[in-house]
């Protein structure tokens, strides 16, 4: 979004919300950020394991549905309600909260291995990329094309060692939700018409809307009995994996990363990102003993490698580009 901080495609702040450089002269994170931003990792990281790990014996979608219970009910009594349109919570809601996680749930719930999800849920970059440039006109750059095609590659080679590992339909559902998130990443575009807008708040406050539609969909898809047998399946465990949902991964992560982008220039945090797919897969293997092949892994490299080729486009272009500082110290550093 032109001019604005975001964290997984959600609009935190303006860029003059915080300084253009961090507190190090834009050398780098003090060492309590970088541990902040590490933990963020970490908590976005783990998420697809404790996702995993809550669905034991739980509805996906009675698991999405008490996630924001628990995220919203608390949290909109301590933060004010950003004044944007219904339509941009309706909008945001549906595809951020409730598309892209019904789905991810069912995905992982039908077999999609937890340490996988997290690297093919990152293609959502790529498919905001096509969106933006279908819906929005946008086009994208030389390395953002490489990258997407590099990724893209990875993703079928991932998806072709389906059947074996998981199945074909959790890793279709696993990209549709990765889709839904690049959806909301559009909509939620539409808030830099409205000013400054507290992203935690944003997201609290939209937290509210999927409730409902969760538990409608479980009653509806897999019946009372299925729900009320999710109750009471749902252990010391069970609601453990609710509660790091609710206030690890969504207020916990949204609230740091928030601080994070107050303070450094987005670019200097925004690639912390690309660790959390490698995360996931180290706590998907450690924590699950989820197996990972060589075809596995040689696909979620490429995807990897994919994510990070822009970011790397963008660091050497910057690196080369003259400073206005060096251009003034030196009168040849001009037009000639």
């Amino acid at each position: 979004m032109p001019g604005w901080k975001t964290a997984f495609g959600v609009p935190l702040c303006r860029e003059q919300c915080g300084p253009e450089k961090g507190a190090l002269g834009g050398a780098g994170l003090r060492p309590n950020d970088l541990a902040l931003a590490l933990l963020v990792v970490v908590l976005w990281g783990v998420n697809f394991v404790v996702i995993k790990v809550g669905l034991r014996g739980v509805s996906p979608f009675v698991l999405g549905g008490l996630r924001f219970l628990f995220a919203s009910l608390p949290a909109i009594f301590f933060l004010r309600r950003p004044r944007v349109p219904l339509r941009l919570y309706l909008g945001f809601a549906l595809t951020a909260f409730f598309g892209q996680f019904a789905l991810l749930f069912w995905a992982i719930k039908l077999g999609m291995p937890a340490a996988l999800s997290s690297v093919i849920h990152q293609s959502q970059a790529f498919f905001t990329l096509a969106l933006a440039a279908i819906v929005l006109g946008e086009r994208p750059t030389r390395a953002q094309i490489a990258g997407t095609v590099v990724a893209a590659l990875g993703l079928a080679w991932i998806g072709a060692a389906s059947g074996a590992s998981f199945p074909l339909a959790a890793f279709a559902l696993n990209l549709c939700a990765a889709a839904s998130w690049a959806v909301s990443n559009l909509v939620s575009r539409s808030l830099s018409r409205h000013g400054a807008v507290n992203g935690l708040a944003f997201v609290a406050w939209s937290g509210l809307l999927p409730i409902v539609p969760f538990f409608a969909l479980a009653w509806a898809f897999e019946g009372r009995e299925a729900v009320t047998a999710s109750f009471r399946a749902m252990d010391t465990t069970s609601w453990a994996a609710v509660a790091y949902l609710a206030f690890g991964a969504t207020l916990g992560g949204y609230g740091l990363w928030n601080r994070l982008l107050k303070t450094y220039p987005a670019a200097q945090v925004a690639p912390f990102t690309l660790l959390v797919p490698v995360v996931g897969l180290l706590s998907g293997t450690l924590l699950l003993g989820e197996p990972v092949s060589a075809t596995q892994l040689a696909g979620s490299a490429l995807v990897a490698a994919g994510l990070a080729l822009p970011v790397a486009a963008g660091w050497l272009g910057r690196s080369r580009a003259p400073t206005f500082k060096s251009m003034a110290g030196n009168p040849r550093a001009g037009p000639r």
